[in-house]
C-alpha cells in the first residue's frame, strides 16, 4: 500500500488556499494536512511536531514570503520538498527558487492534474517545473543557440513510435490527463512514460526533456 503524501499549504488568499484544498482532497494518496497564510504559520506548524513531506507555497505572502520560507526551511527543515505555487512567470524568479532550494515550480493557471504530478515527481526525487514556463524556457534556449551558432548531433537514445507521440503533446504543452484521453491510456501510464522518458535521456524534468527531444531533432 501507498503511503499518503502529506502536504502543508501556504497561500495567503483564503479562496485560493480553499479551492486547492478541495481540489486535492480528492486525491486518495495525498493529505492536507494543514493551511497557512505566510511563512511564519508554516514555521510555528513544523515546531509544534508538524512533519509534512511537501510544502506548496505562494511567493507573494505577507509577514514572511515564499523565498525567505525556503531558506529557512533549507536550513532547518532539509528533508522537506517545496514546491512553488504562484503567479510570478519571470524567468528570474523560477531561477531565485530553485537556487534558494525549492524542488519545484508551478504557475497558478495549472490545472489540478499537474499540481498531482508535480507532487509526486518531487518526492520522488526530481525537480518539476511547469509546462508552461518549461516551453518559455526552451524557447529562450533555443534562440541564445540560434544566435551563438551552436548545433547539437542527434542523440543514441532509443524513442519508440508511442513515445514519440507523448513527446510531441508533452511539447505542445498537454498535461498528463489530456494526453491520456487523446491516446486513449490512462494518466498512470502517461506518467509512467514520462518518468521513464526522463530516464531514458537523463534529465530532471519537463523544460529538460523538451529541450533534449528538440535540440536533438527526436520531433520537430
Amino acid at each position: 500500500m501507498k503511503n499518503t503524501i502529506k502536504v502543508l499549504l501556504a497561500e495567503d488568499h483564503t479562496i485560493v488556499r480553499n479551492g486547492i484544498i478541495s481540489l486535492l482532497n480528492d486525491e486518495t494518496d495525498i493529505e492536507i494536512v494543514a493551511d497557512a497564510k505566510n511563512g511564519q504559520e508554516v514555521i510555528a506548524y513544523l515546531k509544534s511536531g508538524l512533519e509534512p513531506d511537501v510544502i506548496l507555497t505562494d511567493i507573494n505572502m505577507p509577514d514572511m514570503n515564499g523565498i525567505e520560507l525556503i531558506n529557512e526551511l533549507r536550513a532547518d527543515y532539509p528533508q522537506i520538498k517545496i514546491l512553488i505555487l504562484t503567479m510570478m512567470e519571470h524567468e528570474k524568479y523560477v531561477t531565485l527558487c530553485l537556487d534558494a532550494g525549492a524542488h519545484g515550480y508551478l504557475l497558478k493557471n495549472v490545472n489540478i492534474a499537474e499540481i498531482v504530478f508535480a507532487i509526486k515527481q518531487i518526492t520522488s526525487g526530481y525537480k518539476y517545473i511547469c509546462t508552461g514556463i518549461s516551453l518559455n524556457l526552451l524557447a529562450q534556449t533555443n534562440l541564445r543557440d540560434i544566435n551563438n551558432g551552436s548545433n547539437n548531433s542527434k542523440s543514441d537514445v532509443e524513442i519508440s513510435k508511442r513515445e514519440i507521440e507523448i513527446l510531441s503533446l508533452i511539447a505542445q504543452g498537454y498535461t498528463n490527463s489530456e494526453i491520456a484521453d487523446k491516446l486513449f491510456t490512462s494518466k498512470r501510464t502517461i506518467e509512467g512514460n514520462r518518468q521513464n522518458l526522463l530516464e531514458k535521456t537523463g534529465t530532471k524534468n519537463t523544460a529538460a526533456l523538451v529541450s533534449f527531444v528538440v535540440r536533438n531533432r527526436i520531433i520537430d
